[in-house]
């Protein structure tokens, strides 16, 4: 059986990287961890926010697993669907078959 374990990151993505930081850093009050060109991280303290530079969507929670490519065959037999595959990462935002959008990432 392969071991999935969910990490503590949630990933948003906003056209405006930097207006949605300082909201998350100034209205919330929540400490900026690591900054970059695309994508930016605040600790929530139970979970990381990353906001990411791109088109808007919902909220994206992260599972690691041990084998991608194996995870990623398995869930969509299940039946689910490849929403977003980034090899270089490597990531793979699926979603379920109730429209639940996750991401799956190497462990």
């Amino acid at each position: 059986m392969t071991t999935i374990k969910a990490s503590r990151d949630v990933i948003i993505r906003t056209p405006d990287l930097d207006k949605a930081t300082r909201f998350y850093a100034e209205a919330l009050q929540l400490p900026v961890i690591d900054r970059s060109a695309s994508m930016n991280c605040v600790d929530a303290g139970a979970f990381r926010l990353y906001i990411e530079q791109g088109p808007a969507h919902g909220p994206v929670f992260d599972f690691l697993v041990p084998n991608l490519e194996i995870m990623k065959q398995a869930l969509v037999k299940a039946g689910c669907r490849v929403v977003e595959d980034n090899p270089a990462v490597p990531r793979c935002y699926i979603a379920d078959p109730y429209g639940v959008v996750f991401n799956i990432a190497q462990a």
